[in-house]
């Protein structure tokens, strides 16, 4: 039997508060930052203010203040690889 395992992918703390800053200061979410959102929202242990940050940053793309972008981000979102 094969088990297909996905590795686990973890936030560096202060990751999505980095994110927040480099998509406000920027106006735009690059493709690691598009990852470095859903391994936020997938995380189970936020802080308040880290889902406050991902709720103003999701507003933000909804109002068009920050737009979506096809490019890889020079800034490291802050994943690590533990798997």
């Amino acid at each position: 039997m094969v088990t297909n395992t996905l590795p686990q992918v973890r936030l560096i703390p202060g990751a999505v508060s980095d994110l927040f800053a480099q998509a406000s200061s920027s106006g735009k979410v690059t493709i690691a930052d598009r990852y470095g959102l859903m391994a936020a929202v997938l995380e189970e242990e936020l802080s308040d203010d880290e889902r406050m940050s991902i709720d103003r940053i999701l507003y933000a793309l909804n109002r068009g203040r920050v737009q979506v972008v096809d490019e890889i981000s020079c800034v490291g979102f802050g994943l690590k690889n533990l798997g």
